[in-house]
């Protein structure tokens, strides 16, 4: 019994959360619309005790009835509000209802979700009908064709030469690359481009430090005035790879991270620094940089391609390497998982320093190798994607950064 009064009680919040916002934008005397806070409440009560009582097929005719009114409101007040947004609304309140009897979490948190939707009208209308361009929406849908059509498709198996290549991966940093150049595109329209860039560049190093800095360099190319916000965020993402190195090692070995905490600290520091004076160059731009930072394409599917064949043929060299002269220490195998991602490297040494397999004293420098294989990856890329400009104003920054690493190890050592 507990259970379902916990169910009860979410439904009853459903209704109360979505019929509120509902109740605000109901208007008044005779443009009023036909549902506010006790209509959707009981809208949800409904839902919820029709599958209670009688189960489905009790629902569904509760469904069909609560359609009908909303069909009946909607007759009434179409003149003074022709939208079908609250009628809607209402049929979604009845059946979240339901959903809440068997799952109040979920029912709870869509609710939530569709009262910011609706609560949020006027930017949401604004920014599609006022700020969102045409080219912008065709970006919008190419890359939800990338990762909701393409992506479930691509076969999930290494192939190719050594079967160093899956498809799906290769893919997947396909949509990575256009959802970081994306999200850099929002964030440059929001917060403008001297820091809405080294913003979604940290954020994207999270996801792919490579990626994120073949599509800075790719809008560094594209938008010259662009350069220096875009070469902070590209140094930005390095730093979003050594806070995700010290989390992967917290995560597989403690012994591991504690002798690459310095390392990782001076990297860490000098990432920051370097993007930190970039960021503040970037405030001599930021005229032209605003002039050129409006409407346009959100990514470049041609570099995002091209970003992902090159990792492929990485992969494919690293395999061929790996095929060709063995692995005889961990130092080469790290090394060459590094070139694709400098993560990998860490976690298989960190996983041998937790299993008693790797002397402590010998962690670091199978981590720091694949650390600097991941840079050359980076500069290649930094290169193919940006050109020299842009390669050579990042270049430097890579360059300390990995430098700062291994001197923290002699240090430590």
């Amino acid at each position: 019994m507990p259970e379902e009064l916990i169910a009860l009680a979410t439904a009853l919040g459903v209704g109360l959360l979505i019929g509120a916002e509902r109740e605000r934008r109901k208007g008044e005397d005779a443009a009023r619309a036909p549902a506010g806070i006790r209509t959707f409440t009981l809208a949800a009560l409904c839902g919820a005790l029709s599958l209670y009582i009688g189960g489905e097929v009790l629902f569904a005719v509760t469904l069909a009835a609560i359609t009908a009114l909303a069909v009946a409101g909607y007759a009434r007040s179409r003149d003074s509000d022709p939208g079908l947004t609250t009628e809607v609304a209402l049929l979604l309140t009845a059946l979240l209802g339901g959903v809440a009897m068997q799952e109040p979490v979920l029912a709870a948190g869509v609710a939530v979700a569709v009262t910011i939707l609706l609560a949020a009208r006027t930017p949401i209308h604004r920014f599609v009908r006022s700020l969102l361009s045409e080219t912008e929406v065709n970006d919008a849908l190419l890359l939800g064709a990338a990762t909701l059509v393409v992506l479930p498709l691509v076969p999930d198996r290494f192939i190719g030469p050594f079967d160093a290549i899956n498809p799906r991966t290769i893919w997947l940093i396909v949509v990575l690359t256009m959802a970081i150049g994306a999200a850099g595109h929002i964030a440059r329209r929001v917060l403008g481009p001297r820091l809405g860039l080294p913003f979604a560049g940290f954020a994207g190093g999270f996801i792919s430090s490579s990626a994120t800095i073949g599509s800075m360099g790719a809008l560094a190319r594209r938008t010259p005035a662009l350069a220096r916000p875009a070469v902070s965020a590209a140094v930005l993402s390095s730093l979003a790879t050594v806070v995700h190195l010290a989390v992967v090692l917290a995560a597989t070995s403690r012994d591991a991270l504690r002798i690459m905490a310095a390392p990782l600290a001076l990297a860490g520091l000098v990432a920051a620094l370097y993007g930190a004076i970039f960021l503040w160059r970037a405030n001599h731009d930021a005229a032209a940089a605003a002039a050129q930072a409006q409407a346009g394409h959100a990514f470049s599917l041609k570099t995002a391609v091209g970003i992902a064949a090159l990792l492929g043929s990485v992969l494919i060299a690293s395999a061929a390497l790996t095929q060709w002269l063995g692995a005889p220490g961990i130092t080469l195998a790290a090394g060459v998982a590094g070139f694709a991602d400098a993560q990998s490297g860490a976690i298989s040494t960190a996983s041998l320093v937790a299993a008693g397999r790797l002397a402590l004293d010998h962690a670091a420098v199978p981590i720091l190798i694949a650390l600097s294989t991941n840079t050359l990856t980076k500069l290649l890329l930094a290169w193919t994607s940006g050109g020299a400009r842009y390669a050579t104003q990042l270049a430097p920054g890579l360059l300390l950064i990995l430098i700062a690493a291994w001197s923290g190890a002699m240090f430590a050592g």
